[in-house]
């Protein structure tokens, strides 16, 4: 019989209490689709004397995770404590320089330290896979590196945060504002210790430089992702977006331009009857986009204990049966150092904006947007019973430096209440 694969799991919260209950469960038909059996021999927790939903009785107990990352009875280490430093980052460290391969679920510290990481790991011969760092339980990695693996691809896009898609599908669905579902949010337990990791957009823009990186076959850039996250998202723009045909997603887009390589992570407005448009809940999708192949649609389950603990496991069979498949795709050595561009791919625009409501005032909106080269798709305005209208425009295509332009000469033109709102229309 072909030896046991030895994992040593450092983390016992949602994610790392999912992969025991895997193993456990579900051990002949690993060792079946493996070609070996898998075995857990040891674990690593902050707090040994909590109560876990699972059977922890036959494994060693590490307190430190790099004593973990050491063990000479275990073979591939798995990282599901989360943070881009300190325990996470000197365990996996400890791990690679004793020749282990990696399963990660981090995208934080792989967002932060994958190239140094990975070229670490190759360097000795061994694997760094993340499969469950990137939108939880749908395969995105998978289908990059291996289903679209003779494909350029041209673009990469998502809804990557389910707290995100939750908060603004449950506005629109319940007419509530931002607010009052934020704190819906937190009593169900959606958000991070950290909230600003969710609705700040930080969580997302991980998962979208790490995909950016397999996909375009350059180092991760976390740093160059354009950010911005739901917090100035208002019930009104969801309830006007409705109105025109569309729905406010918080959308991660990266591509390849002549400029370079444009990454954000920023609301959008997409149509209503769009994959993305009707994604509701906590659910999570990616899209990818090849030369040869088109449009691949995934979703799924994009958090959660079964969800991920499942990712994390399909990278755990893959090493098993001797895959060895480099980090990002391609050695870690050869990505190149990509050149950051600011999104300039022109799209329409939806604009909000509170006019005096006097003669010629949406003549001069109008006149700003055509001195900035902006043509008007459509225009509307709605019953109001003071003297500020509001005024809704959509525009055609333009580019985000042109709406800037035009947005800076609304001022000038004396007939604007307040600041404008300007939220980009992806075509999808």
């Amino acid at each position: 019989m072909p030896a046991p694969l030895r994992l040593g799991l450092a983390g016992l919260g949602t994610v790392g209490i999912g992969v025991v209950k895997i193993v456990q469960r579900h051990a002949s038909l690993i060792e079946a689709r493996a070609g070996r059996p898998v075995q857990i021999t040891a674990v690593s927790a902050r707090d040994r004397t909590r109560t876990r939903d699972a059977d922890l009785s036959a494994f060693a107990w590490e307190s430190d995770p790099v004593a973990l990352a050491r063990r000479d009875d275990v073979d591939l280490f798995i990282e599901v404590m989360g943070g881009a430093d300190g325990p996470a980052k000197h365990a996996t460290e400890a791990a690679i320089a004793a020749g282990k391969d990696v399963v990660s679920a981090n995208k934080a510290l792989l967002a932060h330290h994958g190239q140094a990481l990975a070229e670490a790991a190759e360097a000795k011969g061994h694997v760094i896979r993340f499969e469950a760092a990137v939108a939880g339980g749908i395969p995105a990695i998978k289908a990059l590196t291996e289903g679209m693996a003779g494909n350029r691809i041209t673009r990469v896009m998502g809804v990557m945060n389910g707290t995100c898609n939750y908060i603004l599908t449950r506005m629109d669905s319940a007419g509530l504002p931002y607010e009052v579902v934020f704190e819906e949010a937190r009593s169900l337990g959606y958000l991070e210790a950290d909230p600003n990791l969710d609705v700040g957009g930080i969580d997302a823009a991980h998962k979208l430089s790490l995909l950016a990186a397999i996909a375009f076959g350059t180092k991760v850039s976390f740093g160059a992702v354009e950010l911005e996250g739901i917090g100035k998202i208002s019930i009104e723009d969801i309830r006007h977006a409705a109105d025109l045909g569309f729905r406010i997603k918080l959308l991660g887009v990266a591509q390849v331009t002549g400029r370079g390589l444009e990454q954000r992570m920023t609301p959008c407005l997409v149509p209503a009857d769009s994959p993305l448009g009707q994604l509701q809940g906590g659910t999570n999708m990616v899209v990818l986009e090849g030369d040869a192949a088109g449009q691949i649609v995934l979703r799924g389950a994009g958090a959660g204990e079964g969800p991920t603990a499942s990712a994390v496991m399909a990278d755990v069979i893959d090493i098993a049966r001797g895959s060895r498949l480099s980090t990002f795709g391609q050695p870690a050595h050869t990505l190149a150092t990509p050149v950051p561009a600011a999104a300039a791919t022109p799209a329409a625009h939806y604009l909000r904006m509170t006019l005096l409501d006097r003669p010629g005032a949406l003549a001069r909106i109008a006149t700003a947007l055509g001195d900035a080269g902006i043509s008007i798709d459509r225009m509307r305005q709605y019953g109001h019973p003071g003297a500020h209208a509001p005024v809704l425009i959509v525009t055609h295509k333009a580019s985000p430096r042109d709406i800037a332009h035009a947005i800076g000469r609304f001022a000038a033109t004396g007939v604007m209440v307040g600041e404008p709102v300007a939220i980009r229309i992806e075509e999808v």
